[in-house]
């Protein structure tokens, strides 16, 4: 049985004319730099299927095995360069994160 991790989420939209884009530096840039730091164990990435101008495009789903990895992870290096790297990427038109937030373990079934 897999443990039952910390999870960070972060839904995302961006400008329909930067859907590719977005994706292939999200999937070959930021991930990777992202997963330098050691605390990062898995992320996946989801694109919602319902298509409303009030719900965001994307998630992606970052899980830690703890809350001090979790913690950690903003004064990380690896946090540090990902943040300055997409600054500089996307300048003024970075993606919109439309909703961020941690959830914890309650209960697992399986």
């Amino acid at each position: 049985m897999a443990k039952a991790r910390i999870l960070h989420i972060i839904a995302t939209s961006c400008k329909p004319e930067n859907d590719a884009k977005f994706n292939k530096w999200y999937n070959e840039v930021h991930v990777p730099m992202l997963m330098k730091f050691k605390g990062v164990k898995k992320v996946t990435r989801y694109r919602v299927i319902e298509e409303k101008a009030s719900r965001p495009q994307f998630l992606a789903v970052y899980e830690f095995d703890s809350m001090k990895d979790l913690e950690e992870f903003p004064k990380s290096k690896a946090f540090q360069d990902a943040i300055a790297e997409m600054e500089g990427t996307w300048k003024g038109d970075k993606p919109d994160i439309r909703l961020a937030m941690v959830a914890e373990p309650i209960k697992v079934f399986e």
